[in-house]
């Protein structure tokens, strides 16, 4: 007897699933809650609720060769590090070509995932779906892939931002962040310095009359500061040509007037 694999979500990590059932002989079957597939490299001009959600301007940060699939590599045509638009347009032409689309079920929403009252015996599970018309079915399914990703609700922590509740001008979560539009001649303090953070602080800094990033570097101080007390020019010229090899600052606009 086939195996029903249910996989919830179209993105990425749910068409691989889908293909890899499909090369087990498993029977999957994928829910998404919106209309498309590409999960978070979906652009939306306005954010929705309980979905990842990305900005204009967003290029992927790994080469197209590392991040494809193996058993589907990228058209040639495509740039090594790919828009958000080329990403999805890459995800779009892997589900056709696999035949992928048929297996997924689009506005239907997983309401809940629980164990059949004879799981110890069958390892069965039933899913619970809401279509978009409201109407709800539950199947039984021999295994669950949940592809949700981890991007979909955003981490806003106010608490640790003492006097937030009386300033006075915008603040948002980077979820909300579409474009610079809005920001300009405004002065920016962009809280974070990974991914995110560094790159809507180059892209808001086209427009923005200053922008700043704050972050937390205090092991990197402490241990900067005693080799820069013991070798003060040395430290600082080697610790510059290092960084400076992983990202030239200059050219990101972000080298500073000071050393």
């Amino acid at each position: 007897i086939t195996k029903r694999v249910a996989v919830i979500g179209a993105g990425p990590s749910g068409v691989t699933s889908i293909k890899g059932c499909l090369d087990e002989g498993l029977e999957p079957t994928c829910f998404e809650s919106s209309d498309d597939i590409g999960g978070l490299w979906r652009f939306k001009e306005k954010p929705e609720p309980g979905r990842a959600n990305i900005y204009k301007s967003v290029i992927i940060n790994s080469s197209k060769e590392m991040m494809s699939f193996s058993d589907f590599p990228p058209p040639a045509d495509l740039p090594n590090n790919m828009h958000h638009s080329e990403v999805l347009l890459y995800l779009r032409l892997y589900a056709q070509t696999f035949n992928l689309l048929p297996r997924i079920r689009f506005q239907t929403t997983v309401i809940s995932v629980r164990q059949t009252t004879n799981f110890e015996v069958t390892g069965q599970w039933e899913v619970e779906t809401e279509s978009r018309e409201g109407q709800r079915e539950t199947r039984v399914f021999d295994a669950v892939m949940v592809c949700t990703g981890h991007f979909t609700q955003p981490h806003l922590p106010l608490r640790d931002f003492p006097g937030i509740e009386s300033f006075r001008a915008k603040y948002f979560h980077n979820w909300e962040y579409c474009s610079a539009e809005g920001l300009e001649e405004k002065r920016v303090v962009v809280i974070g310095i990974g991914n995110s953070g560094g790159d809507i602080a180059v892209d808001v800094s086209r427009v923005a009359e200053k922008v700043s990033c704050c972050a937390t570097f205090l092991y990197f101080y402490v241990v900067f500061k005693k080799n820069s007390d013991l070798f003060p020019s040395w430290t600082n010229t080697m610790l510059e040509k290092k960084l400076n090899q992983a990202l030239d600052h200059k050219l990101y606009g972000l080298k500073p007037k000071h050393g």
